[in-house]
């Protein structure tokens, strides 16, 4: 009898162990729902172990046992997802970024590391260093430590993929930069990697070597034999030029120069999407007709700011996703769509970036409607990472 009523006990221990593990659901109610896609009204949003189990019309929770914030006149929509940063090798705290509405950061240039986050702290995935040419891009302003690896051979190009792939890569990041675009953050007044050494500004009176068409085509045959793309930092048509000839599958800026409307076209048919960062090259001669030339012409933009650039907050960029709307002629619900759950799918999360059951957590909102104005998506009153609550600026 003894041991069965030790049994017991030990059984009762587990099971009121486990019921402390199985966290209480938390229930938002929200006059506004955007999910990734569509807004929606007078919805409600089930949270429970750090995913979305249900969304659905206010009414049906009634009956449902949660602890509930009440949002009111809100907005409620995925947490952003930035897919231009370089947080790493600047050192800007995750923290910040995550408290400032962006819960998915993809850090492209810096150290490899394997995706880590997602559980009440940003996540973070890397392209880790960016492959260049000998000497090439940004080799000669930064340096090579944690940030490039200039490649000589098509052996060793393939084989540098592979390495950075084994060490946590989500994306090949090279560069194709000549350096000498008017108006470039890297080739003309401050950097965006935060030197400040005046020699190291202006016009480079040589071009930059670029990695040859031949290599370019290795890392990507490599990386696609690993499903993963191929993101080109470019800027002018030379480099454009070596990217499509190569199969490049994203540019990692809209290009600082003028492009002709010829390779823009080549692009958009093979498939290449444009990583924004309007805001970070707003001072360039091409990027406000590289922009309208492209959405006319039926091209994808993703969404990304430059995370680390001194000009651009640690966090939501506002004025990045009104530049996406001026320039590239979209509205408000597509320029947050493609920050939501185009980015997830685009990074081969499907449910990342949406609000639907199955989602991971990973959720913001701001009082009033976020239609009318990006700004205080900048300073979201709520934060939600995994199912934990980072930022409640909303009573219970």
């Amino acid at each position: 009898m003894k041991s069965l009523a030790r049994l017991l006990l030990i059984l009762s221990l587990f099971i009121s162990a486990s019921a402390i593990a199985e966290e209480t659901p938390l229930l938002l109610h929200a006059a506004r729902v955007f999910d990734g896609t569509t807004l929606r009204t007078n919805t409600s949003v089930l949270i429970s172990n750090g995913k979305i189990i249900k969304i659905d019309q206010r009414e049906a929770f009634k009956s449902t046992v949660a602890t509930v914030i009440d949002l009111g006149d809100a907005t409620l929509l995925p947490g952003l997802i930035e897919l231009h940063a370089h947080i790493g090798f600047q050192h800007i705290p995750e923290d910040t970024v995550l408290r400032h509405g962006i819960t998915t950061l993809r850090d492209v240039g810096g150290t490899v590391h394997q995706p880590y986050g997602g559980d009440g702290s940003l996540r973070v995935l890397t392209s880790g260093q960016i492959i260049t040419a000998p000497n090439g891009y940004p080799i000669p302003t930064m340096g090579a430590d944690n940030l490039a690896i200039p490649i000589a051979s098509e052996a060793q190009a393939r084989q540098t993929v592979r390495d950075l792939i084994n060490g946590g890569a989500v994306v090949i990041k090279i560069a194709l930069e000549t350096g000498n675009e008017i108006g470039a953050p890297w080739s003309s007044g401050g950097h965006h990697h935060g030197h400040s050494n005046p020699a190291e500004h202006g016009k480079h009176p040589h071009a930059m070597p670029l990695l040859s068409k031949a290599i370019v085509k290795a890392i990507v045959d490599e990386a696609h034999q690993h499903n993963r793309n191929v993101t080109a930092h470019l800027a002018e048509p030379k480099g454009v030029t070596i990217a499509l000839s190569a199969g490049v599958d994203e540019w990692a800026h809209t290009p600082c120069d003028a492009i002709p409307e010829t390779l823009l076209k080549k692009a958009i048919a093979q498939g290449v999407k444009i990583v924004s960062t309007l805001d970070t090259l707003s001072k360039c001669s091409g990027v406000a007709h590289n922009a309208h030339t492209w959405a006319a012409l039926g091209g994808e933009f993703l969404y990304g700011s430059e995370i680390a650039h001194p000009d651009i907050p640690w966090g939501i960029d506002a004025q990045e996703l009104n530049l996406m709307m001026q320039l590239a002629q979209l509205s408000p619900l597509e320029v947050l769509h493609i920050a939501t759950a185009k980015a997830g799918q685009h990074l081969n999360i499907p449910l990342l970036g949406t609000l639907q059951s199955g989602s991971p957590a990973d959720l913001i909102a701001v009082k009033g409607d976020a239609m009318h104005n990006f700004k205080p998506l900048e300073y979201p009153d709520l934060v939600i990472s995994g199912g934990k609550i980072i930022v409640n600026h909303f009573e219970k």
